[in-house]
């Protein structure tokens, strides 16, 4: 099947995704009224049932972009959904508020959510991940709860990423201890992670048969890496996709959905098929975790 067809199945025109199934969620025990995802009993996983609709066989490089910053913006929110091909997958910040109407809208037109953990980032405290991010410095048990209230800000998502819009959580993905419990936690509930900070590597050892797991390879409006303006974040796109035709697949992070970055996004999707690539879902790049 070609690639164009596989842009149309997770498009707009495409189906839609699965609204939060009451089988794949748990009572939160620290939240007041709020619900965890975990695997189902008969073994279906939130990031499979969540997941955009992909051609599998598809043998194109597949091309991936992953919008952060969800949310924050409704009007901004709202345009990226309205606008852009289902197939790009969706980073909802935890801290949004009046999210209804935009995540009904995010699954009428095929994009499937994740959700972006406040990490403490480089730069901290200066930069401010908010008040229930996730710290070096916390213990083990206040981290865990923090990635519950997360986690419950509402439901019916693939998976999680350290993106909160400009910030990417670099301190607290170094430590190895933290960010090893944080995978534990994901993998245990069927949930896949993307890494935010271009070309990262699985940390944890043993971990990486436990987690499906993806690093970003371009920050496509990363104004200090590429520059401004409607050239860069072109000049950006057009370096994914030369790694995605060198590897088989890649993914751009766009940190905020601005009206500049949407608009660049839309042309450049139109011709991909004619290129050769396949725009596909985070999902369908990710790297699986092994059989035990």
């Amino acid at each position: 099947m070609g690639a164009q067809t596989a842009v149309t199945q997770a498009g707009a025109l495409g189906p839609v995704i699965a609204r939060p199934d009451t089988a794949l969620l748990e009572p939160a025990p620290h939240i007041p009224g709020g619900f965890l995802p975990h695997i189902a009993r008969d073994g279906r996983t939130p990031m499979q049932v969540y997941a955009a609709k992909f051609a599998a066989q598809d043998q194109h490089p597949r091309v991936a972009i992953l919008i952060a910053g969800v949310g924050m913006n409704v009007a901004e929110s709202e345009a990226a959904v309205a606008k852009l091909p289902g197939a790009m997958s969706l980073a909802v910040s935890p801290y949004a508020d009046r999210l209804d109407d935009v995540l009904d809208h995010a699954r009428n037109a095929g994009h499937e959510l994740l959700i972006s953990l406040p990490m403490e980032p480089a730069g901290y405290p200066l930069n401010d991940p908010g008040h229930h991010a996730l710290l070096t410095g916390a213990s083990m048990s206040e981290n865990a709860q923090r990635l519950e209230w997360a986690i419950t800000r509402f439901n019916g998502f693939v998976g999680a990423t350290g993106a909160l819009g400009e910030l990417r959580g670099e301190r607290f993905a170094a430590s190895l201890g933290q960010m090893g419990a944080l995978f534990d936690t994901l993998a245990e509930r069927g949930l896949l992670y993307v890494d935010p900070r271009p070309n990262a590597r699985l940390i944890g050892g043993v971990r990486q048969s436990a987690i499906a797991y993806r690093g970003v390879d371009v920050v496509v409006d990363d104004v200090a890496a590429n520059g401004a303006g409607a050239g860069a974040i072109d000049a950006a796109l057009a370096r994914l996709e030369k790694l995605a035709q060198g590897r088989g697949a890649a993914i751009g992070l766009v940190s905020r959905p601005s009206p500049l970055v949407v608009d660049r996004l839309g042309v450049w999707a139109v011709g991909l098929a004619g290129r050769g690539l396949a725009l596909a879902p985070v999902s369908a790049v990710v790297q699986m975790p092994q059989a035990p």
